[in-house]
């Protein structure tokens, strides 16, 4: 074991005790003392083992509320003291500082008392001084110190202690101090980030949760997913997710999360190929599938309804790659689970963030969640001609596929199904032709379809095109400089519109 060190001396001095009772216990067991704090060294005292105050070695009792309790020459010089430096060693031993070889701390819980909704005083006492102190100076003298600085540490230095006891290598010493600096680097992001109160003068994101990935978007790249999946789902069954499984689960969240009927969608390459809102789920897969099922093919389907067996025994007629629902009957689940590949994941009640960021150049872009959805109250109808209620239902159903579609993008819609899509495309009216184009070509009538714009039509052609075709509504955002004479066309061949003011652009 290189450089091997042994611990001596701990101190802990901890808000969550939880999961600490063995490692005091063993610690005790190879004969390490301990130092501690209040409540710590209680907790270590109920167990039967004796423990040192913090406040005998200081000479210092807690003061201010507890806001100064180890910050002191005697604590922090037993951390920092460099045993192989014989001048440190001199200082030490003149000033009475006992060597300290583990500390065991971790911090108050800021991040959860911000999310609770507490007043600012009662957020301000949850920034750790003390203890943020503690870690920072152990992890620097890793090469004498183990730093144990969180909870989520516990486990790797207990199963170290059980392995060989209370003798650490500098390799796992280093290991504890990286994740130590984690640790603190997190937590001053996220008092950071409350300070900044939103206003972005800064990028500061840190997340704790690493997940390395089989590879990235393509075999030859490495991928890594960093956010807690388990909070959001739970996979019951399947593979290992992928990069590109990640991208399409999260364009189905998304636009999943637009509808409130039972709605079921395919997407395939973070676009929906199919998607309906039906008064049961199956009617919603039958109709979703109709849309395109030769794309479906390989797809990721997402529903915000239970799936009963008798939707199972249909949806499992196709190959897919992952399925996403609120939960699932037990007999579907028995169908589903037949193809040991498949990706089935239940869907739990989890807040996403406000914001996205991307990396891009040297640097990183920022932008809130697109979160509007347009509802009637948001239409204003600027043609003569007003749309029906059933095709304003048809507009804003189109509306919310459009808003989660690669730019460029224009769907075809009508009695709340998706006919077809074209997306991602360098002309407006390229888009448009490749949604005809693949709405014939599963016979669909577009007489009475609707058809809805990412954004504005910067001239009249494209209504004109879908106009020939039986489309005689349309949704778009408006605010191009040819939006008189698109609407002119309108007026002369009985086209109802209206426009939104907002733009749904996605990249």
């Amino acid at each position: 074991m290189s450089e091997a060190k042994r611990i001596k001396t701990a101190l802990v001095s901890v808000y969550h005790k939880e999961g600490l009772d063995e490692i005091i216990t063993k610690l005790h067991e190879e004969g390490v003392e301990f130092l501690s704090t209040g409540g710590t060294r209680q907790f270590i005292e109920s167990l039967g083992f004796p423990c040192k105050a913090v406040e005998d070695l200081t000479t210092y009792p807690s003061i201010l509320g507890g806001r100064v309790k180890t910050l002191h020459p005697k604590v922090f010089g037993g951390i920092l003291c460099r045993r192989g430096l014989e001048q440190d060693m001199q200082q030490i031993e003149k000033y009475e500082i006992p060597e300290i070889d583990l500390v065991i701390v971790d911090l108050y819980p800021f991040e959860a008392t911000v999310a609770s909704g507490a007043e600012e005083q009662a957020i301000i006492e949850k920034i750790d001084i003390g203890g943020i102190s503690l870690i920072r100076a152990a992890a620097k003298n890793f090469n004498d110190v183990v730093i144990i600085a969180s909870q989520a540490q516990y486990k790797p230095f207990r199963d170290m202690l059980l392995e060989h006891g209370a003798t650490t290598s500098r390799e796992e010493r280093r290991w504890f101090a990286k994740e130590a600096f984690a640790v603190s680097s997190h937590y001053d992001s996220a008092i950071f980030n409350y300070f900044d109160g939103g206003e972005g003068s800064a990028f500061r994101c840190a997340v704790e949760e690493q997940k390395q990935l089989r590879y990235g978007e393509n075999p030859h790249q490495k991928g890594y997913f960093y956010g807690n999946l388990d909070a959001m789902f739970d996979q019951i069954h399947g593979k290992e997710i992928s990069y590109n499984n990640l991208l399409d689960i999260n364009a189905a969240v998304d636009l999943i999360d637009e509808f409130d009927e039972v709605t079921f969608a395919i997407l395939k390459h973070n676009n929906a190929c199919g998607l309906a809102s039906r008064p049961t789920v199956l009617e919603a897969w039958k109709d979703a599938l109709a849309g395109d099922p030769v794309s479906a093919f390989g797809g990721v389907l997402v529903t915000n309804a239970v799936i009963d067996k008798e939707t199972a025994e249909e949806i499992n007629k196709l190959f897919f790659e992952v399925i996403i629902a609120p939960d699932y009957d037990v007999d579907a689940l028995e169908i589903l689970g037949q193809k040991k590949n498949r990706i089935i994941l239940v869907r739990k009640e989890a807040k996403l963030p406000k914001k996205q960021f991307r990396s891009l150049l040297n640097g990183v872009l920022v932008q809130e969640r697109d979160l509007d959805v347009e509802t009637t109250a948001d239409l204003k109808q600027v043609t003569e001609k007003a749309p029906t209620e059933a095709e304003i239902e048809d507009m804003l159903f189109a509306n919310k596929i459009v808003k989660n579609s690669k730019s460029n993008a224009i769907v075809l819609a009508k009695n709340k199904q998706l006919l077809a899509s074209g997306v991602g495309q360098t002309s407006r009216v390229d888009a448009l032709k490749q949604a005809i184009e693949k709405a014939k070509s599963f016979e669909f009538d577009l007489n009475g379809a609707v058809m809805a714009s990412d954004a504005f039509f910067p001239f009249p052609d494209c209504v004109e095109i879908a106009d020939k075709e039986g489309v005689k509504a349309v949704i778009q955002p408006g605010g191009s400089v040819k939006d008189d004479l698109t609407f002119q066309y309108c007026n002369e061949h009985g086209v109802a519109m209206v426009i939104t003011g907002i733009r749904h652009f996605k990249h």
